[in-house]
Order: structure tokens, then C-alpha cells, then sequence
């Protein structure tokens, strides 16, 4: 096998495997590198449209031939949970989503949008004083976990109003619909974020649901809705240009399985007759959904647990580095690798684990809102510096 070479070296690639092409439903990937979806809290705040610094970022950080999947979009309005978060349900969030795309495509990029409802992860200020709603009347109760109101102060979990047998279809519609808004942006495809304790998930687990109808009690049935969503999404868009989120083993709000296998293995392997252009995994090492940096050690490996039951192309994150990355994929256990964190902060992040150039590190601090700051300013590195 010819032995893929540094373009500017000569010699061997440190990360090959990494660097391998991939066909990725109609897309063919350049390299494994994909960056994960990453909410950053800087949408126009009256709107909730993406504006121009957003199309600036995406475009900073496109490769040709790369992925990028852009930030969870909420489907609804009442599926939002944080402020200046962009949407996906109206005219003038898809005409600022086009920008976005239009940065990615002129450098070859291929962008999906991840379609997204919170759930119980709210705040009654962000619905006009509604309660948020979920799968049961369930209310965050993790230690220390506190709800971002629409002013961005922080307040106490609510308990959350649960979804009535008739409105659940009504989600599924409002997927199908934010799935046709996402084409009608120019994406390549989109991503059904079901991981990190949100509305999905909140159907999922059973901890979160305690319903008694066609969506609660039994595996089969919690898992009704995020399948209703995944195929309402494949109904617009086909199978190969939609992928799925999950975190088998995740924390994240409040979240967690008592015994995650069943559950999961069920899930995947519903996912996996449908033909979708990926699976998406967050490894449970870096279940913190951003809030603080999670490294635990002896924790299960989503992508290691699942691989036997899914056949097509598994993307998993959560705190990679390029050696762990590239052992992955070389090993089999993935197909992609997800960057978030270094990806901020080194938007030229494919080029510098090609070339094996230092890694930037991330400004927390930065993460959520503002503007240029920890957003657009990071540099590129420079190849004709000193080392």
C-alpha cells in the first residue's frame, strides 16, 4: 500500500489513517476530521438568525472536502433553551443559515445542520412564561445544575409540562418542517441531535420517561420518537444525507441510563436498517455538554460497545487528540472523528494534524456569546514560522 506523505515534508504522514478519503452517503470526505457541533450563543439575539460573523467562522474553519456540522438549531421556538442560539423555523433564520452555507461551499466544504429541541432543558422566560415540555412532568434534579434564563441570568430548573400524545406528532412535524427549511438553506444534509439529555433522549431514558402511551414504558416505545423524527428527516432529505447524535453513557443534564446497553444496542440497531449517511456518538469521557472539561478514566467506549451493531459510517467525539483519533480509525472502531474544543481554537485544524503543527489551546471563557473574541480571532498557523 502506497503510504500517504506530508505535501510538505515528504515524509510519512503522522496520521495517516486520518487521511484516508471516506464516502460519506453522496459526499466524498478529503479526510476524517469532521468538526462537531458547537453552540457558541452568537445568533442575532431578536431573530435568532445567523449573521455574518457566524458565515466568517464556518468559512474560517471549511476544508474542501471536509465536514462541518454547524450548531444545534432548535426546531421550534419553544425548543430553545439558551440565548442567541440561531434557529431553524422561520424565513429569516434560513436566508442567515444561507450565508453560512454559501461560506463553506466556496472552500469546498460540506456542511450539515444539527436539528435540535431541548426539552425540560429551559426556561419558562424563553416561552412567553409557558413551562418548558418533555416526555414526563420530570424536572432537572442534578447537584449544582442551574437553567440559563432568556436574559442570561440563572435560575432554578422548572418542572417541565409533559407532551401530550397529540403534540408528540406535532414534533415530528416540526422536524420534517426544519428539515425542509435546512435544504432550503443549501446544506448538504442534517444531523437529529438525540444525545446530551435533550428531548429525544428525554424519551429515551427512562429515568426522564414515565408515559404510559405508544411513546413510554417499553424500549420499543421510548424509542418511537426519535425514529418518527430520524425518518421524517429521511422522507425529505434520503437516507444518506441524514445522521443521528446519541450518548449511550452520557450525564449531560441530568441525564443517564441505569443500564444504558439494552437501551442502546436497541437504538442502534433500529438506526442501522435505515441506511443514514452516519452514526454520531459523544464518547462518555466528555459528557459534560460544554459546561466544564470531563476526562474520566475506566469509563465504556460508545464507539468500542456499538461498532459490532452498526454497519455503516460511525463518527464519534469527546476529547480526541490526533494520536487517540488516528489509533481509532486505523484500529476500526470509527470512521470520523469529531473535533469541538481544539477546533475553536485552531480553525485551520485539518492542515495542523496533517502536517503535525502545535495545537492553539481553547479560551473557556470565550465559548458562549460575545463576539469576535474566542470566535474569529483565533490564527491559522503559519507553515514558514519557526518551529
Amino acid at each position: 500500500m502506497m503510504c500517504i506523505r506530508s505535501k510538505t515534508a515528504g515524509a510519512p504522514m503522522k496520521f495517516e489513517a486520518l487521511f484516508k478519503p471516506l464516502q460519506v452517503g453522496p459526499y466524498k470526505l478529503a479526510h476524517r476530521v469532521a468538526m462537531a457541533p458547537l453552540t457558541r450563543m452568537r445568533a442575532e439575539r431578536d431573530s435568532f438568525s445567523p449573521r455574518p460573523l457566524n458565515a466568517e467562522y464556518y468559512g474560517q474553519r471549511a476544508t474542501k472536502g471536509g465536514l462541518i456540522i454547524a450548531e444545534a438549531s432548535p426546531v421550534l421556538s419553544h425548543g430553545r433553551g439558551n440565548p442567541a442560539t440561531p434557529g431553524i423555523y422561520s424565513e429569516a433564520q434560513i436566508a442567515g443559515w444561507r450565508k453560512v452555507v454559501d461560506a463553506v461551499h466556496a472552500k469546498g466544504g460540506i456542511i450539515f445542520l444539527q436539528l435540535w429541541h431541548v426539552g425540560r432543558v429551559s426556561h419558562s422566560s424563553f416561552h412567553g412564561g409557558e413551562l418548558p415540555v418533555s416526555a414526563s412532568a420530570i424536572p432537572i434534579r442534578a447537584e449544582g445544575m442551574k437553567a440559563m434564563t432568556a436574559d442570561g441570568k440563572i435560575a432554578d430548573y422548572e418542572t417541565p409540562r409533559a407532551l401530550e400524545t397529540d403534540e408528540v406528532k406535532g414534533i415530528v412535524e416540526a422536524f420534517r418542517q426544519a428539515a425542509k427549511n435546512a435544504l432550503a438553506a443549501g446544506f448538504d444534509g442534517v444531523e437529529i441531535h438525540g444525545a446530551n439529555g435533550y428531548l429525544l433522549e428525554q424519551f429515551l431514558q427512562s429515568r426522564s420517561n414515565q408515559r404510559t402511551d405508544q411513546y413510554g414504558g417499553s424500549i420499543e416505545n421510548r424509542t418511537r420518537l426519535l425514529l418518527e423524527v430520524t425518518q421524517a428527516a429521511i422522507d425529505v432529505w434520503g437516507a444518506g444525507r441524514v445522521g443521528v447524535r446519541l450518548s449511550p453513557h452520557g450525564i449531560a443534564n441530568d441525564s443517564a441510563e441505569p443500564d444504558p446497553m439494552p437501551l442502546y444496542t436497541h437504538v442502534v440497531k433500529a438506526l442501522d436498517k435505515l441506511g443514514l449517511a452516519y452514526l454520531h456518538f459523544i464518547e462518555p469521557r466528555s459528557s459534560g455538554a460544554g459546561r466544564a472539561d470531563v476526562h474520566w478514566e475506566n469509563v465504556p467506549s460508545a464507539m468500542v460497545l456499538f461498532r459490532p451493531h452498526y454497519s455503516g459510517v460511525l463518527m464519534t467525539a469527546g476529547g480526541f487528540t490526533g494520536e487517540t483519533a488516528n489509533a481509532a480509525i486505523a484500529e476500526g472502531h470509527a470512521d470520523i472523528i469529531a473535533f469541538g474544543r481544539i477546533f475553536i481554537s485552531n480553525p485551520d485544524l485539518p492542515r495542523r494534524l496533517e502536517h503535525d503543527y502545535p495545537i492553539t489551546p481553547y479560551n473557556r471563557a470565550t465559548f458562549y456569546g460575545g463576539e469576535e473574541k474566542g470566535y474569529t480571532d483565533y490564527p491559522v498557523h503559519d507553515a514558514l514560522a519557526p518551529a
